[in-house]
């Protein structure tokens, strides 16, 4: 029942993926993410292969297998193999080869293994004379396999169909109860089951392995769509476009549309070609700067733009200079409370905008500031309010497993400014300093905050758990591209297979 519900659920998912999504003329213009695989990235993946062909040895069903055949003096002669399991499989080597708007080509040369099981046959001879009789079996076989993905969509995601698969026998011997030395019962049996069984482990691993290659399509889609998702901010990654396969590499272009609760953004006016993409390093990923607007929009909305700041870190804010006026100015803030007895609060009032230029991206916001104080024995009181539009040109990199942010080029201009120490506002002193102060220190705090956490999230996402070697995050006009080589972490496709299977 196990195998006819599998073998349904191959045939349903080849007749899905028999019918290609419907894009629109111009799929490019709502690509928002692109991912870029080369061919060195897919020869490092090959290398998992086998433990993907041994899982699918392993998990293959495989049906009992009968047979009858009328012998002279004999009369008929019938036999059963039944428990058919696999031991002591190996795989000697695996290739891959792109075949550009075609097929992935995966190759596994001389796959080893050892079925076991038990053979029952019996005979009804001329002479009503009827014998039945079970002995255990071993089948020695070197297999190599040829197996051809094609990429499609099916329900707007990347589907892998793996149907086209092949099997080549170069040995296939039968070992009776232990014997390995011909016998007339091996030969008869040999004779009897080899084309049978070809037939049977040929249907049920390529039928394993068909199946395998959705689930990993299944699990690479979902790793991805939890990697840009946090609580109620998530990108659609639903295929813009059907994914590409050239002799260099493998391309899928997503829409990347920013979802939060009754928020949601769409776009067509996309600037992505394939072009400004290279073949040089192992994966690339494209990123709109639409995207990152969205993105920055939804965390507003989502109240997550906001920043309090005490002790040590308000001191550290506000003492940025050791001079007298220094010391004047933040003692007509303060009105001589400690710093533990203050709050600054830091949030941005409006949707903050972000463009993509070579020399970084560009953040521009309206910033409110607000310093409260809370005097032993007194009300709490507010002393400092301004709203101010500042504008960052940040730079970003990855290294060590942490997230990097360079902030450059700042410019501040205050459109409101509200100071209990000076009501007419026109004391040039405090409003120098403060612009010093923000320039200074207060973008660096702010932006120092952004790194661990981005880089806390990236983490629970499992980014740390791959060797990323030698990360560029470069920006231009209108995107933003990261290219980076890796190692692939062995044990979380073992550990998702076992789970899985």
């Amino acid at each position: 029942m196990l195998q006819a519900g599998r073998t349904f659920s191959i045939l349903l998912m080849l007749l899905h993926a028999s019918a290609a999504c419907e894009f629109g003329p111009f799929p490019y213009s709502v690509t928002g993410i692109v991912c870029r695989m080369t061919k060195p990235a897919a020869l490092l993946l090959n290398q998992e292969t086998a433990q993907v062909i041994q899982a699918a040895f392993r998990n293959a069903r495989f049906p009992n297998i009968t047979g009858e055949r009328s012998m002279r003096l004999l009369g008929k002669v019938a036999y059963w193999l039944t428990n058919i399991q696999v031991n002591d499989l190996s795989i000697e080597q695996s290739e891959v080869e792109l075949k550009e708007n075609d097929a992935i080509h995966i190759t596994i040369k001389n796959v080893t293994a050892v079925f076991k099981g038990t053979l029952t046959y019996g005979y009804a001879g001329a002479w009503f004379l009827k014998l039945f009789h079970s002995v255990d079996f071993e089948i020695e076989s070197s297999i190599d396999l040829q197996i051809n993905i094609k990429l499609m969509c099916q329900k707007d995601q990347v589907t892998a169909d793996a149907s086209d698969c092949y099997l080549s026998f170069h040995k296939l011997t039968l070992h009776l109860q232990g014997d390995k030395q011909p016998g007339w019962l091996k030969q008869l049996f040999t004779d009897f089951i080899s084309f049978t069984l070809k037939l049977v482990l040929k249907s049920e691993v390529c039928n394993e392995i068909n199946f395998l290659a959705q689930v990993l399509a299944n699990f690479v889609h979902d790793l991805a769509a939890n990697f840009v998702q946090n609580e109620d901010i998530r990108l659609d990654i639903s295929l813009a476009s059907d994914p590409v396969i050239k002799a260099n590499y493998l391309e899928s272009h997503h829409k990347g549309f920013v979802l939060y609760k009754n928020y949601s953004d769409i776009f067509n006016d996309s600037v992505f070609s394939p072009s400004l993409l290279t073949e040089s390093r192992m994966l690339y990923f494209w990123l709109s700067e639409h995207i990152l607007n969205s993105l920055a929009s939804a965390a507003f909305l989502d109240k997550r733009l906001e920043l309090t700041i005490t002790g040590e870190k308000l001191q550290a804010l506000f003492e940025v200079e050791d001079t007298k006026v220094q010391q004047k100015v933040v003692q007509m803030i303060f009105q001589g409370t400690s710093y533990n007895d203050s709050v600054a609060k830091v949030w941005s009032l409006t949707h903050p905008q972000i463009s993509v230029q070579p020399e970084g991206t560009v953040v521009k916001s309206l910033v409110g500031v607000e310093i409260s104080i809370f005097p032993p024995g007194k009300e709490s009181l507010m002393v400092l309010y301004m709203e101010k539009e500042t504008t960052v040109t940040i730079r970003a990199a990855y290294a060590e497993k942490n997230l990097i942010l360079y902030p450059l080029d700042s410019r501040i201009e205050f459109k409101v400014f509200k100071c209990t120490a000076d009501p007419s506002g026109n004391d040039p002193s405090i409003r120098n300093f403060l612009q010093t102060m923000i320039s200074v220190v207060g973008i660096p705090e702010v932006v120092s905050r952004i790194e661990p956490a981005l880089t806390s999230l990236m983490n629970s996402k499992g980014l740390h758990l791959f060797e990323i070697r030698n990360p560029e995050i470069i920006t231009r006009k209108g995107y933003v591209i990261v290219q980076l080589d890796f190692s692939f972490p062995n044990h979380l496709l073992l550990d998702f297979l076992e789970k899985r299977l």
